[in-house]
């Protein structure tokens, strides 16, 4: 890959409505860096447990890294935000399985709401390639 070519923005969607509505992307990278917005767990999981929803949140986090050239493998941080502190046992058992070997830097935050009233968990990542 030439400098030219390291430092060009690729946005990356996931379909999402309100990545129009909102103004956003799924991810972005730039260079060797990758930017994944907040993701939560589609609808369909409206009565999923946090455990749950934070499995389908980073199973779009996967994806939208591999639409970017990266992995799991490749998240240096990730920020997760919950609802109810309660359920950080079971958002850390669903971040575990996707990131045991690889542990990124990572803060968890509680917050009093998100966009749907149904949705438990949100997660950022953050990915650095080296080559």
């Amino acid at each position: 890959m030439s400098s030219k070519q390291t430092s060009k923005r690729q946005n990356i969607s996931s379909g999402g409505a309100y990545e129009n509505i909102f103004g956003y992307s799924r991810a972005v990278r730039v260079g060797k860096d990758i930017h994944v917005s907040g993701t939560c767990a589609p609808a369909g999981h409206e009565d999923s447990d946090a455990y749950i929803q934070t499995r389908a949140a980073l199973s779009i986090i996967e994806k939208a890294l591999a639409d970017a050239g990266a992995g799991l493998e490749h998240v240096v941080r990730t920020v997760v935000y919950i609802r109810d502190i309660a359920d950080a046992e079971a958002v850390a058992r669903g971040h575990l399985i996707s990131f045991d070997s690889i542990r990124p830097a990572s803060t968890l935050i509680q917050v009093s709401s998100m966009l749907r009233s149904w949705q438990k968990v949100e997660i950022e990542a953050y990915a650095k390639l080296s080559t």
